[in-house]
């Protein structure tokens, strides 16, 4: 019986990584340092443990030897939100402690312990963070380690109703199979923004660069309304008075869609996120609603202006509430099985700083199994 090649999940969370690789990787080892997620992903994972710690406080001989590293390190830094501090910062700095490991994996062993292929998952941000120059440093860093590093920005939305651009950088050590690689970057998977970071990068480390070749996936089959519930509990609603100030600060256009999804007798429901925009010099919030069959991209619940909202109109009503956290699951992509931490805000902040689970999987049966050389993976034609 074949055995399925190992991978590391390091900043785990709840174990979303992990879902979407299996089948095609067992999961020998995961890190994360919050100890609520470390519990939602023990709910999922019985029988596997996950270290609980600071990454900093790992030692290369506590990580077992793996083909895969999946790191989906801290984003804040990295984000507008987040004040873009960069990777030096306290949190996005977190991937040198990751690093550290992998370095000290390449010593132990004559470097047979370290992985062949490592996968970064962070926001777009990325790109432009300090000018450009914290990918460009993390580019390098693994290139001069002897890793052939390529980078796709891949939108959630092309596999579930979910608006959420990340950066995965892909890394690989080693001959690379045939079909994996083109000449020519994608528009779909490689935008401008994207060809400038690697146009910018320094010679050497351009040489390193490779534009990973993966097939387009299939249209996506589900909109933000089939995943909804339509018979919440009844504490999930607003008051009417919440709804009527939400309304109020919806500039005009915004103003419209509610009116013309009202003027239809139908259930129905759009995404709502409130926003800072300058109007006339001046910072207004405002609300903006969505009927494009999207959710906005889900945030951690930090605070009001975080949240997701939903407006439902029917019969000419409009009620409001929040996203509910099995709704969230359902946009990341997880199993109606997958345990949700009983806390809805836990849960919220789980599902927030995970990472897309139809993603995941992509990426795993058209690159990562192949680049393993796992029997029955997926290849670009």
């Amino acid at each position: 019986m074949a055995t399925r090649p190992d991978f590391l999940e390091f900043f785990a969370g709840g174990g979303m990584a992990r879902v979407g690789l299996a089948g095609m990787f067992d999961c020998a080892f995961a890190n994360d340092i919050d100890p609520m997620k470390c519990d939602a992903y023990r709910a999922n994972a019985p029988g596997h443990e996950i270290a609980q710690g600071d990454i900093w406080n790992l030692r290369p001989a506590d990580i077992p030897a793996a083909s895969l590293a999946w790191a989906s390190f801290p984003c804040q830094d990295l984000s507008l939100a987040g004040g873009r501090r960069g990777l030096n910062a306290p949190r996005s700095g977190a991937f040198w402690g990751f690093w550290n490991l992998i370095e000290g994996m390449g010593i132990e062993k004559k470097g047979e312990k370290a992985p062949k292929t490592i996968v970064i998952e962070n926001v777009a941000g990325l790109l432009s963070s300090h000018g450009g120059r914290d990918l460009q440093t993390l580019i390098t860093t693994m290139a001069d380690a002897g890793y052939r590093v390529g980078a796709m920005l891949i939108d959630a939305a092309l596999f579930s109703p979910q608006s959420r651009q990340r950066l995965f950088i892909i890394a690989h050590k080693g001959k690379l199979p045939p079909g994996l690689v083109s000449d020519q970057p994608d528009d779909t998977f490689h935008p401008p923004a994207l060809r400038a970071a690697v146009a910018a990068l320094p010679d050497q480390t351009h040489m390193a660069w490779v534009w990973w070749r993966l097939p387009h996936p299939p249209r996506r089959n589900a909109d933000l309304v089939s995943l909804l519930d339509r018979n919440p509990p009844e504490s999930a609603w607003r008051s009417d008075a919440d709804a009527k100030h939400l309304l109020s600060q919806m500039a005009p256009l915004h103003r419209q869609r509610v009116e013309a999804a009202l003027a239809n007798p139908n259930w129905n429901a759009g995404a709502v996120y409130r926003r800072i925009r300058i109007e006339n010099g001046k910072r207004i919030q405002r609300a903006e609603i969505r009927y494009d069959g999207l959710a906005g991209c889900l945030r951690t619940p930090a605070g009001g202006s975080s949240k997701q909202l939903l407006i439902v109109t029917e019969n000419g009503r409009i009620r409001l509430r929040a996203v509910l956290a099995r709704e969230a699951a359902r946009l990341m992509g997880l199993p109606e099985t997958y345990v949700l931490p009983k806390a809805e805000t836990n849960a919220l902040k789980v599902m927030g700083d995970g990472v897309s689970v139809p993603v995941v999987r992509w990426l795993g049966e058209n690159l990562l199994a192949p680049l393993a050389g796992a029997k029955g993976a997926k290849a670009a034609a």
